[in-house]
């Protein structure tokens, strides 16, 4: 099979989708039966061609970004205008039995316009989904039309977890959406052999410093813990927009000595910090399926969120899910583990064996039945005209 799969983010560009793409492809490198063309974007002005196996090439078109974790309206029209030339020519020297889009928007678009020539797949995850990000308001409202008829146009149309796909199914209600969920490589994050009682309670959140994440409420939440007389310090783990505001607040609540911004931390620095911690702490208003979460868990970290896409299928007994948005319910849920030992070393059990049951390898078998029924479908179509 020869796919073509196309991201507007890829590593070090963008956040959970971009990952969550790499490690696909690095599944698809151990399928020699198996190759993939990639289209995705890369940081400053030029065009770039790597390749990741023997089977797999990628070309990154570059564009003028601002910040490797935030797209700007004119970056994504950029990388769509620019992305769009090569797209056509790749194309026009290969024949693809399929194109992979991740995201609806932009990418999903140019697979849109040449339906006629290629069938095509998408996979959404979470801001091409009309309702998951406020910042986004008015563009939904504004390509709604556009989104439904790309969604239409597709052969399937996959979420990475039931409440994203709940999510897109307000916005069409008669479309079959799947759902395959994000993967987690469990030999790289893992727990350590053993956690030595500590004097601090190490909470740690990753992702985008980003409005959507809401670290303003765990930093809020960190200073009614200190108020609890929980000796506690916030890693906070990302780059973003906000990281000068989230700083702000840091500053208001006298949690300078208690809050430490790690921003970006290199790929291969990530499975230790989580070794380092205790709680893994998330907030966000909106995911599709936290890769972060999943990160954590494998690592044997207890999870303290709020409800979010994705929540349901990661957390049970391995986690405290906490329903309001008031800063000293999480603050709550700290001291409630923190106060109890034997019930933080369940929660750390559970989430690694959670874990286990999310490999990136079933994630790839997953898409590959998935490719090869729509091509196994168009083969029979051809044959009765």
């Amino acid at each position: 099979m020869k796919l073509f799969m196309l991201n507007y983010e890829f590593p070090p560009i963008g956040g959970g989708a971009a990952n969550a793409n790499l490690c696909l492809l690095r599944e698809y490198a151990r399928d020699s039966s198996l190759t993939v063309t990639v289209l995705t974007s890369a940081p400053e002005p030029g065009f770039f061609e790597e390749k990741l196996a023997d089977n797999i090439v990628i070309y990154k078109v570059g564009i003028h970004k601002k910040s490797l974790h935030y797209w700007r309206r004119t970056e994504v029209i950029e990388w769509l205008f620019k992305a769009s030339r090569h797209y056509s020519r790749l194309l026009g020297q290969n024949d693809y039995d399929l194109v992979h889009a991740f995201f609806g928007f932009p990418t999903g678009y140019l697979c849109y316009k040449t339906a006629q020539e290629l069938l095509y797949i998408i996979s959404l995850r979470g801001s091409d989904v009309p309702g998951y990000n406020v910042r986004l308001g008015l563009d939904y409202r504004l390509t709604a039309g556009l989104f439904r008829r790309i969604w239409t146009g597709a052969s399937a149309v996959v979420a990475n977890s039931t409440g994203l796909r709940r999510l897109a199914s307000k916005f069409m209600t008669d479309l079959d959406i799947k759902v395959i969920p994000n993967g987690i490589d469990t030999e790289k994050f893992h727990p350590p052999d053993r956690r030595d009682p500590a004097q601090t309670i190490e909470l740690l959140t990753v992702g985008r410093l980003i409005t959507r994440k809401r670290i303003d409420l765990l930093l809020k939440a960190a200073h009614c813990a200190d108020k609890l007389g929980l000796n506690v310090r916030l890693n906070i783990a990302g780059d973003g927009n906000i990281l000068g505001k989230l700083k702000g607040i840091a500053g208001e609540l006298n949690l300078a000595e208690k809050v430490k911004f790690l921003q970006r931390v290199p790929p291969e620095d990530m499975p230790a910090l989580y070794r380092s911690n205790t709680i893994f702490l998330m907030a966000s208003a909106h995911e599709g399926m936290s890769n972060a979460m999943l990160e954590a868990m494998a690592s044997g970290l207890p999870i303290i969120t709020t409800p979010c896409e994705g929540v349901e299928e990661l957390i049970g007994d391995n986690g405290i899910v906490v329903q309001s948005e008031r800063p000293e319910d999480i603050a709550r849920a700290i001291k409630d583990l923190a106060d109890d030992p034997r019930r933080m070393e369940r929660l750390s059990l559970a989430a690694v064996e959670k874990a286990k049951q999310f490999t990136w390898a079933g994630v790839a078998r997953r898409y590959l039945n998935c490719y090869e029924q729509i091509v196994k479908q168009k083969n029979k179509n051809r044959t009765s005209e």
